[in-house]
């Protein structure tokens, strides 16, 4: 059994520009995978498709998002081979990203089972394929298959890949609330969203702020204030941090997780080991991460 690394992602700004007929909101956002990950390793046994997961909030029937992609991959082997030997799997899977923690680990997993399953058939689909397939799953799964730093707007799977973002480091802390994407966005109050012109239609891939992470007013995410109406603990974790860090801190996706970002990694560790000593009851997770680059 291969044994693959899953990553988190988190979002360094992201503004909600429209709502669609559909009921979708368009999105504008700068997603970036980081080393923190999960572990998964994939098999041929047992009956079926099925997942082993070492967190208890995470499903292992078919409604797991890995199980999907391994059922929607193998449907498309057939569609595209006419068979495929992937009848039986167990996909196990070692949770340590928050769940509903707003840094797309069941995205990421769905992701990670496509890539894997697409190498041991021989890349019979190409990497734009896998991400077509991919967003029948959700829309963050194409971001997590083309692998680096992006700018996503639509509803997240238009992608443009960011190749000039700092080797930047990040506390992670999550205070243990899982928050629903859905219950977050039905809470939005889409008239009090704030769209920089300047940036929400970028003709490259040039970042709004530089190494030293100036240009903070752009590090902003529309959903943080209905995901804190929500779940108060989000709102009190954030002070918490902040003052301990004494830094920016900034709400990944719909929440729960919160990030500090660092130019220098070696603060970042300082940082780090003093708030495992003296972070408050609301920050259940602590996570010492990188962003993660296309080159490694």
């Amino acid at each position: 059994m291969q044994v693959r690394l899953s990553p988190a992602k988190i979002n360094l700004f992201l503004y909600v520009t429209g709502r669609r007929a559909d009921g979708y909101h368009e999105l504008f956002s700068l997603m970036a995978p980081l080393t923190l990950a999960d572990r998964l390793g994939i098999e041929r046994s047992g009956n079926g498709i099925r997942a082993v997961c070492s967190h208890p909030d995470v499903p292992e029937d078919d409604t797991n998002l890995a199980c999907r992609a391994a059922v929607l991959f193998r449907a498309a082997m057939v569609d595209k081979k006419g068979d495929c030997v992937f009848d039986h799997l167990t996909i196990h899977i070692e949770k340590r990203i928050p769940v509903c923690g707003g840094l797309g680990g069941g995205s990421s997993n769905a992701a990670c089972v496509l890539l894997a399953l697409n190498e041991y058939s021989e890349t019979p689909f190409s990497k734009d394929e896998l991400m077509r397939l991919g967003l029948t799953l959700g829309a963050d799964v194409p971001f997590f298959i083309s692998g680096g730093p992006a700018f996503a707007s639509g509803v997240g799977e238009k992608l443009l890949p960011c190749t000039q973002m700092p080797r930047l480091s990040v506390i992670v802390v999550n205070p243990g609330v899982p928050a629903s994407t859905g219950d977050v966005f039905k809470k939005l109050e889409f008239g009090l969203t704030f769209i920089p012109s300047c940036i929400i239609k970028p003709s490259s891939n040039v970042l709004p702020f530089g190494k030293e992470l100036d240009g903070r007013e752009f590090l902003h995410n529309d959903l943080e204030r209905p995901a804190c109406s929500l779940y108060p603990e989000i709102g009190t974790a954030k002070k918490d941090m902040a003052l301990l860090l004494r830094r920016n801190v900034y709400m990944s996706g719909s929440g729960s997780s919160l990030f500090a970002l660092y130019s220098d990694h070696n603060m970042a560790e300082r940082d780090y080991e003093q708030l495992l000593q003296v972070r408050s009851e609301n920050m259940k997770y602590v996570f010492l991460s990188r962003i993660k680059l296309l080159d490694g």
